[in-house]
C-alpha cells in the first residue's frame, strides 16, 4: 500500500485545510494510506492525524515572530518529533500545503526533506514561500521579492513582527532551504502564481498547475427558504462575500463604500467577520462570523444573486468558483488569479476600487437576473474544478514522482 503524507497549518479547517483533507479522502479511495500533519484545528478526518507540537509550542513560536520577526523558526523540538514520526510512516510522497502558521521549524523540516530520497510535492497556497516576510504583497505593489526582499513595508501584517524587520535574513535563509532540495515538485493553483513563481528563486524547479477543487455534490443550489426568512431578506437582491480573514486587502472597505451606494433592495452580508468586525459594520451590511458548518455556507452561497469577490489579492478566489457550484455569477477585480476564474456567461471582471463600474456590473446582472447565468455557472465549476477531477490530477502526479524514483533506482543499479 502506497502511503501519502500531507502537512498543513490545519486540518478539514478552512479552505486549504478542506482541500488537503479531500485531496486524503482521494488517495483513501484509491487505495492509498493517508496521514496529515497539522498545527491546530482539528477536525473530524478520514486520514490519520499527528498534530505538530502543543498550543503552547505555538503561543512561543507565535512570541519568536511578533519579537523577533523569525516567523517559521520556532517549533523546533515539535519539528524533530514529527521528523521522527515521517521516518517511522516511511511514506512514498510528502505533500507540503501552508507551512507557515507558527507550527513548523523549516530549517529542520528542509534539512532532513534534502537528505531524504523521498518525492516532494509543494502546493502553494500564497506567496510566503518566497518572499522574507508576506504572504501577499500586490496590494502594496512590493515588487522586492523578485530579487531580495529588505525593508519590509508590511512586518505589521501577518506572520506580524512588532519591532524587528529580519526580511533581509529571512528571505537568505529560505532561498538557501527552500532550493535545497532536489526531488521537489512546485505547484501552483492558478496561471498567475505559476507566473509568479517563475519570477522568484523558485523558478529552477518544475512547475504544475493545479486549480483547487471542490465537492460539487455539496455545493450546490438548495433551498433558501429557511435562511431568507432569518435574515427577513425577503425579496431582497443579495450580495455576498465570504472570506477566512476580513481585511481592507479582502476589499473589506469597498464593501462598505459599496453599500451606501445601493437601493434599498440590495441587502450585502458579508461571512468570516470577527465580532468586533460585526460590531462596527454600517447597518446596512449584516455580518456573520466565520462558520465550518459547509451547509449553512451553502444556503448561503444559494440565496446570493451575486457572490462578490473584491479581494485585491487572490491566489486562486475559491469563494467564488464555490458561489458557481451553488448556481450564483460572480463580480471579481481584475488582479491577481481571479480574472481567470470568471467568463462573460458566468460573471463581469471589473477594475479594481472602481466603485462606479461595480455598482454598474451589479445592475446589469441584476437586470438579467441569475437565472440568466446559473446554469453556465454550475457548468462551469463541474466541468474545471470539481474536486475529483483536480484531485485525481495531484494522484496523477504522485504516482509520476514514485515511477520516476523507481526508475533513478534501477538505473544506479
Amino acid at each position: 500500500m502506497k502511503i501519502l503524507l500531507q502537512i498543513n497549518v490545519v486540518v478539514n479547517s478552512g479552505s486549504t485545510g478542506r482541500i488537503v483533507e479531500e485531496i486524503g479522502q482521494t488517495a483513501i479511495n484509491r487505495g492509498w494510506q493517508s496521514h496529515i500533519a497539522y498545527g491546530r484545528n482539528e477536525q473530524p478526518s478520514q486520514s490519520q492525524l499527528l498534530k505538530i507540537g502543543t498550543d503552547w509550542d505555538i503561543k512561543m513560536h507565535g512570541i519568536q515572530t511578533r519579537l523577533f520577526d523569525r516567523h517559521g523558526l520556532g517549533s523546533k523540538t515539535a519539528t524533530q518529533k514529527l521528523i521522527t514520526q515521517i521516518e517511522a510512516i516511511k511514506p512514498d510522497v510528502i505533500h507540503l500545503h501552508n507551512i507557515h502558521g507558527y507550527y513548523l521549524n523549516i530549517e529542520v523540516l528542509f534539512i532532513f526533506l534534502a537528505s531524504m530520497q523521498i518525492p516532494v510535492i509543494w502546493t502553494l497556497h500564497d506567496c510566503w514561500p518566497f518572499t522574507g516576510h508576506c504572504v501577499h504583497f500586490d496590494f502594496v505593489g512590493c515588487e522586492k521579492w523578485r530579487t531580495h526582499c529588505n525593508n519590509c513595508p508590511q512586518t505589521s501584517t501577518y506572520p506580524t513582527s512588532f519591532f524587528i524587520d529580519r526580511s533581509i535574513k529571512n528571505f537568505n535563509l529560505k532561498k538557501e532551504l527552500f532550493t535545497r532540495v532536489q526531488n521537489l515538485i512546485v505547484v501552483t493553483v492558478s496561471n498567475w502564481l505559476e507566473k509568479i513563481v517563475g519570477q522568484s528563486f523558485l523558478k529552477g524547479y518544475p512547475v504544475h498547475v493545479i486549480n483547487n477543487g471542490i465537492d460539487t455534490g455539496v455545493f450546490k443550489p438548495v433551498s433558501t427558504q429557511n435562511i431568507r426568512k432569518e435574515f427577513n431578506l425577503h425579496s431582497k437582491f443579495v450580495l455576498l462575500g465570504v472570506a477566512s480573514v476580513w481585511s481592507d486587502r479582502k476589499g473589506l472597505k469597498d464593501y462598505i463604500e459599496l453599500c451606501h451606494r445601493l437601493d434599498s433592495n440590495c441587502q450585502i452580508i458579508l461571512v468570516g467577520l470577527s465580532r468586533k468586525q460585526i460590531t462596527n459594520l454600517p447597518d446596512k451590511i449584516i455580518g456573520i462570523e466565520r462558520t465550518e458548518n459547509l451547509n449553512e455556507l451553502v444556503e448561503l452561497y444559494s440565496l446570493a444573486d451575486i457572490v462578490l469577490n473584491l479581494s485585491y489579492e487572490e491566489t486562486f478566489g475559491l469563494t467564488t468558483v464555490e458561489g458557481f457550484a451553488c448556481g450564483t455569477p460572480g463580480i471579481v477585480y481584475n488582479c491577481t488569479a481571479s480574472p481567470e476564474l470568471v467568463t462573460p456567461n458566468t460573471g463581469i471582471i471589473v477594475e479594481k476600487e472602481n466603485i462606479k463600474d461595480l455598482q454598474a456590473a451589479i445592475i446589469q446582472i441584476r437586470e438579467k437576473g441569475k437565472i440568466h447565468y446559473s446554469e453556465a455557472c454550475r457548468e462551469r465549476a463541474k466541468q474545471l474544478y470539481n474536486k475529483d477531477d483536480r484531485f485525481g490530477d495531484y494522484m496523477r502526479l504522485y504516482e509520476s514522482v514514485i515511477s520516476q524514483k523507481k526508475n533513478k533506482i534501477i538505473t544506479k543499479t
